[in-house]
């Protein structure tokens, strides 16, 4: 049976676990109690479901892509719309859990790495709601290729602080955020925005994403009288909205899994394929797949997508890779930027340019699932933060 919950020691077989300073070992172990103590608490539960859906809008629907499908072949292609959450993608369903917690455990002061700034906005607005500080860590790569996100990062009263090492990218707001928690432990919550990070995050993020796959299977009934497709298809950088889509069915061997990593400019070139040619190593307080060079230092990842532009990944996806229950995948700059246009025109829908690796990985992947097959495509955020990258690429 494949393993969906860490061990005692926060590991998915021989990933997780939490390398980290000292400092930060009674904040993780006062962490895991608060969110297990959260977890089955009546109380907790009640008051995260209705904010998602008083405030985020779930539950979000799932459509039937009608013109993808006929121009893709004889299949049934669904859209899980997390691009349709509050705020525009999946990320704030995390965050609305992260801030419970925070608040319960007494914290005053949030803080939060971002790539593509759907995360940093997510924080940001979950912050204002409940009327805490809030600092979020951005690239300076970053905040140049997603102006409009930092400014409603800004508009929603977070201070953006800019990362200026390294490649000034997700990989280094994060190490931005980790130095400052290391100074401000006792009064700062951080909000990982992924599956990523010591133990408990991965396993925590998890749980408060897998109510996408979880409405899926209730909507899946509706629409077809079945529920389960034969396959799920979702972007992973860090991996959280794959995750979230995938958990319900993980256990189910007729669903095929596939999960589509950045190839960048190729994979003889720069990218961020992380699954495809990683190799086990600690990042981030965890132990996973990453892109490193023949001394083990961690290599620079590239990806049109801030969200995808990543070197690591989440541990429970590495693991699921290595005992081969989802199958991962990589796709170009190019043909991400395909996809975006292929959704827009047939189903007027403008996908983030995370979806879109997604989105462009269902020609190679069709022809591995049987003739009428249905599948489940996570459309984790909408294209409005990308435009002036699409545009600059169209010109």
């Amino acid at each position: 049976m494949t393993q969906t919950v860490p061990d005692e020691r926060g590991r998915f077989g021989p990933y997780g676990g939490a390398f980290v300073p000292e400092i930060l070992v009674p904040e993780l172990i006062a962490l895991e109690k608060a969110f297990r103590t959260a977890w089955t608490s009546k109380t907790f539960r009640a008051e995260c479901t209705a904010l998602l859906h008083t405030y985020v809008g779930r539950p979000t629907p799932l459509t039937f892509a009608e013109r993808l499908s006929g121009r893709l072949g004889d299949i049934r292609i669904y859209l899980k719309r997390e691009d349709l959450c509050h705020t525009g993608a999946h990320k704030i369903n995390n965050t609305i859990g992260q801030i419970l917690l925070a608040r319960d455990m007494g914290k005053t002061r949030i803080i939060a790495e971002t790539g593509a700034g759907q995360h940093g906005v997510a924080t940001a607005t979950v912050a204002a709601r409940f009327g805490l500080r809030c600092i979020v860590y951005m690239g300076a790569v970053d905040i140049r290729r997603q102006a409009l996100n930092v400014a409603r990062m800004k508009l929603l009263g977070a201070e953006v602080r800019a990362a200026t090492s390294g490649s000034q990218t997700l990989k280094d707001a994060t190490n931005e955020a980790i130095r400052d928690w290391v100074s401000h432990p006792r009064d700062t919550f951080y909000i990982i925005g992924s599956v990523v990070g010591p133990h408990p995050y991965p396993m925590m993020v998890r749980n408060f994403h897998r109510i996408i796959g979880e409405e899926t299977r209730t909507q899946l009934i509706q629409a077809t009288g079945r529920s389960a497709p034969e396959a799920l298809v979702a972007c992973v950088g860090g991996g959280s909205n794959a995750i979230g889509i995938f958990y319900s069915f993980i256990d189910n061997p007729a669903v095929r899994l596939f999960g589509v990593e950045a190839a960048g400019e190729g994979l003889n070139a720069r990218h961020a394929a992380t699954l495809s040619l990683g190799r086990p190593g600690v990042l981030h307080g965890a132990m996973s797949y990453l892109l490193q060079d023949a001394q083990g230092q961690v290599e620079l990842a590239h990806s049109i997508s801030a969200g995808l532009d990543y070197p690591g990944v989440g541990p429970e996806h590495a693991w699921l890779k290595d005992l081969g229950r989802v199958h991962y995948l990589s796709v170009t700059d190019q043909e991400a930027l395909e996809g975006v246009r292929m959704l827009s025109e047939t189903e007027g829908i403008i996908p983030a340019l995370e979806t879109a690796h997604a989105i462009a990985a269902l020609e190679r992947i069709i022809p591995r699932v049987a003739p009428g097959g249905t599948f489940v495509v996570n459309c984790s955020g909408r294209g409005d933060k990308d435009m002036d990258t699409i545009m600059a690429h169209a010109a």
